[in-house]
């Protein structure tokens, strides 16, 4: 990338041979690429560790947000883009990521809104419509916080701004893939929960993963998604009982 300012661009990755290729080619861009692996047995280690563009380390995983950090740390430029495997950074993105770092009057970081893709279809609502997360980002003004280990919080220590065009978002494979994915991140719900004190409650166990479906099916239009909207509002409630059944089992030991 011949710009004045440079880029890296970062990656955490575990078993994402179906996406890392695809990942990478849309970063290529980038003037350092960055991928840390944990130990993937699928051929994803091998396919990043023979990439002439990609400098690949592996590293054991404890949580998202210490792996974060670490990815982070190898990073040699103050810009990043960290983003995740089944994500794709769009040419019309990749325009306005590079138009962002040489604004002189740039912020410090940047939210990007995503796009939703269920398999190869766009998910239009079920509760994703607005989500959005911090991707593009000045290294010297950010940090990964150690309060979390899931969905992990970027703590920014500057001004922040929005990216215009949107990341897309891979999130579903195949059902039992989104739904292994979803009991992870409840189980790392319930530790997170757990190591700060909170305690199980029956009426969290059911109301909560009720609610959830609920507020993603009909108040934020699931129900318009057809079939893709019911399997995604009931795999992201099942992920929400998940927590509350580990937490319990936790409480129990």
């Amino acid at each position: 990338m011949s710009t004045s300012q440079k880029l890296s661009v970062v990656v955490i990755a575990y078993n994402e041979i179906d996406y890392i290729e695809d990942c990478i080619k849309s970063v290529l861009f980038a003037d350092e690429i960055i991928v840390v692996d944990s130990f993937s047995t699928d051929g994803t280690w091998e396919f990043l560790n023979n990439h002439p563009d990609v400098s690949a380390v592996q590293h054991p995983f404890e949580n998202f947000t210490q792996q974060k950090s670490y990815a982070l740390s190898l990073a040699k430029n103050d810009w990043v883009y960290f983003f995740d495997a089944d994500e794709r950074v769009t040419p019309a993105l990749q325009k306005e990521i590079i138009q962002t770092i040489n604004n002189p009057n740039a912020f410090d970081a940047y939210w990007n809104y995503r796009t939703f893709m269920f398999e190869n279809e766009r998910l239009h609502f079920s509760g994703w419509q607005t989500d959005k997360v911090y991707r593009l980002f000045r290294k010297s003004k950010c940090a990964f916080i150690d309060e979390r280990i899931v969905h992990e919080t970027l703590q920014v220590n500057g001004s922040e701004g929005k990216l215009k065009e949107k990341l897309l978002h891979f999130c579903y494979k195949n059902y039992e893939d989104y739904k292994g994915k979803m009991l992870r991140y409840g189980r790392l719900k319930a530790k997170e929960a757990y190591l700060k004190g909170k305690k199980w409650n029956v009426f969290k166990q059911y109301f909560r993963p009720a609610w959830k479906f609920f507020n993603h099916y009909i108040i934020r239009f699931g129900i318009l998604d057809g079939k893709k909207g019911i399997i995604i509002c009931y795999l992201n409630a099942l992920g929400v009982f998940e927590r509350f059944r580990e937490q319990k089992r936790l409480e129990k030991l």
